[in-house]
């Protein structure tokens, strides 16, 4: 018990609640001295509040592995949401690519005329087939420039629209997810969706699809015209792509496994490195550098590897289709020199169909790169359709139930704040809060202590609605939180954690986060208030100085005074401050308790306490353990009395006195 008391610094801890990962076990240390619970050593580095234990997870948990399940469907239903509103374009694309195709193929056609009737009527004295064959040639390949440029165009505002629309689909999508998904779907994994799985399929759309559809308009187009032009030769190179369909098929088997590999180990990749880096401090202050190193070289290594096996994979396909098709070009010439030694054959048609063979053989190696770029980007759709299928645990009200809180008159001190029969449990499985009653009245402070683990946190985040109750309610000013909209939930309900995140940008916009289109003057006003104003004005460009990543370029005390700020331009009528003073020092934390008192002042309060002088501020205190309330009452009473606070108080005491 002392222990808890005489260690204040624990950073984090009591924020992150990591005793609420794990299902209730054996019974634990409570506030009056018994044996602690087996799940308070937990790892600083586990910053999930909600992540499965090992005894809540199962081993075949989805969220262990890098792509998400998906529907039956999901990622072809995804491709044609992406393509449908751009189907004009989509049209011209196509026309402009048939198009550049008929010029290209008319060439040949072009070249047996002129060998078969151009050059004789030359000989004759007859110049006008040759010029029209010359000017016919020149046309097509104008034509086929033309035409390529405006497919050109034509796909790539197609791309680019796709692209444009699938990096703000997966953003969206991960925004409005619900905290409990973040904490057991790494940001990196998410990182990698809208990165390298974007751009496989940007390489897929601006490359293999052009590819795809040359190859399959010459075998097509080109067949028909060996059969047209000699029915023996054009059935000799039909004939040569049944072998050439089974080595796709081998191919596109091997390479969906290979590509699926390789996507995978990339994403791990980085995912560690994005992992070390939000890390930093950690690994520099426990010399994790080369731990990670050896890491971080095994999963690169891995990734090659995995690489490898797919440019494998590539290179056998290559050599198989290179010897099917150089043995049917063989064979073709050699029996068409034989029947155009023997005159059966117009030497025409036999430079014709060699020129159209080549042209039949040459898209071979182009399909194995479309090939490769369709198996990377449908193994990439099918993670990013896995992601985007995943549905919030904490959803919007329906239109027809969503409701807005009561109008707060003038001066009205805060919101009443009702649990109803409340019951919080993983759904693995592990309960955290048994079921229990609560309410605070409007403009009432609630401190809220207890050992690591007793659902403090969970408390404060399921009145923030980042959970929803397993069972029960939670009625704010008699409204159910879930039928209330998220905009209208965060006017009411404001929550200010332990680490005062901010975002990169200026000071003034962050604090006019807590009021979108505040005027300059009420963001200094709100500053001044709390007592952060003379601080900022300090700083090299005042509230136009960038604060940096996550505010590097002030100090904890610092951004939490910028996080209160926010919070009092919110004006909420219900504030949660989660453990806002345990990771100060004491002239930081003195600051940051004036700040408490000024935003406190006229509305409903739950404070999480992990240092016991702020518990002074409040009107009321809970002692939570095991999840549930085991003491209510103001705190003047329960420090006089013989039960938990007391006796923690009492701890706290010594510990300052010595």
């Amino acid at each position: 018990m002392t222990t808890q008391v005489r260690e204040p610094e624990q950073e984090g801890e009591g924020e992150r609640e990591r005793a609420d990962r794990q299902a209730p076990g054996p019974p634990g240390e409570a506030l009056d001295g018994r044996r602690n619970r087996p799940d308070e050593d937990a790892s600083d580095t586990d910053v999930s509040d909600h992540a499965p234990s090992a005894d809540d997870s199962s081993a075949d948990d989805p969220f262990d592995r890098d792509a998400l399940p998906a529907p039956k469907g999901a990622t072809g239903a995804l491709l044609r949401s992406l393509l449908a509103p751009r189907r004009a374009w989509v049209a011209l694309a196509a026309l402009l690519l048939l198009l550049q195709q008929a010029a290209v193929q008319a060439g040949p056609l072009l070249v047996a005329y002129a060998i078969d009737r151009a050059v004789p009527a030359l000989r004759q004295g007859d110049h006008g087939p040759v010029a029209a064959v010359a000017g016919g040639y020149a046309l097509c390949a104008v034509g086929a420039g033309l035409f390529q440029y405006g497919f050109i165009r034509a796909s790539a505002r197609v791309n680019q629209d796709v692209l444009l629309d699938l990096r703000g689909r997966i953003f969206r999508h991960a925004q409005a997810l619900s905290v409990d998904f973040h904490e057991r779907y790494t940001s990196g994994r998410i990182i990698s969706r809208s990165t390298t799985d974007v751009e496989s399929l940007r390489q897929l759309l601006s490359e293999g699809l052009q590819e795809l559809v040359n190859v399959f308009l010459s075998f097509v187009c080109i067949g028909l015209l060996l059969l047209w032009l000699d029915l023996g030769i054009g059935a000799v190179a039909v004939a040569s792509f049944v072998p050439l369909y089974f080595l796709v098929r081998l191919y596109r088997r091997r390479a969906a496994v290979a590509f699926s590999a390789r996507s995978t180990a990339i994403a791990s990749v980085i995912v560690k490195f994005a992992e070390t880096m939000n890390g930093i401090r950690p690994v520099r202050a426990f010399r994790r550098e080369r731990a990670n190193e050896a890491v971080f070289d095994e999963l690169n290594h891995h990734h090659m590897r995995r690489n490898g096996d797919a440019i494998l994979e590539m290179a056998r396909y290559v050599m198989g289709s290179r010897l099917v098709a150089n043995t049917a070009v063989a064979g073709m010439v050699l029996w068409g020199a034989y029947r155009v030694a023997d005159g059966t054959l117009a030497l025409g048609v036999l430079a014709a169909a060699v020129l159209y063979v080549r042209r039949l053989y040459d898209p071979i190696d182009r399909l194995a790169m479309f090939l490769n770029a369709y198996e990377s980007a449908a193994a990439s759709l099918e993670k990013i359709a896995g992601l985007l299928a995943q549905s919030p645990t904490v959803p919007e009200p329906a239109p027809g139930v969503a409701r807005e809180l009561p109008a707060r008159p003038e001066g009205a001190p805060g919101r009443e704040v009702v649990f109803e029969d409340v019951r919080f449990a993983y759904r693995t499985g592990g309960e955290v809060l048994p079921r229990f009653g609560l309410r605070v009245p409007a403009g009432q402070t609630v401190a809220v202590v207890g050992s690591t683990g007793a659902g403090k946190s969970t408390l404060a985040k399921l009145l923030a609605r980042f959970y929803d109750p397993t069972e029960g309610r939670i009625l704010l000013d008699g409204v159910d939180l879930r039928e209330l909209p998220v905009p209208e939930l965060r006017r009411g309900v404001v929550m200010v954690t332990q680490e005062a995140f901010l975002f990169s940008g200026t000071v003034a916009e962050n604090i006019a986060i807590g009021r979108p289109g505040a005027t300059r003057e009420e963001i200094e006003h709100a500053a001044k208030v709390i007592g952060a104003h003379d601080f900022i004005a300090a700083l090299p460009d005042g509230y136009d100085t960038d604060v940096r990543k996550r505010g590097g370029r002030i100090s904890a005390g610092q951004r939490q005074l910028v996080a209160f700020a926010r919070a009092l331009l919110a004006d909420p009528g219900v504030l949660i401050l989660d453990e806002a003073t345990s990771s100060l020092d004491i002239p930081g934390e003195r600051a940051v308790q004036r700040a408490m008192d000024t935003v406190l002042h006229g509305r409903t309060a739950v404070v999480i306490a992990h240092r016991l002088s702020t518990v002074e501020i409040a009107d009321r205190v809970l002692v939570m353990e095991g999840g549930r309330i085991v003491e209510d009452g103001p705190p003047s009473e329960l420090i006089t009395g013989e039960g938990r606070f007391a006796g923690l108080h009492r701890a706290w005491r010594e510990s300052l006195a010595g």
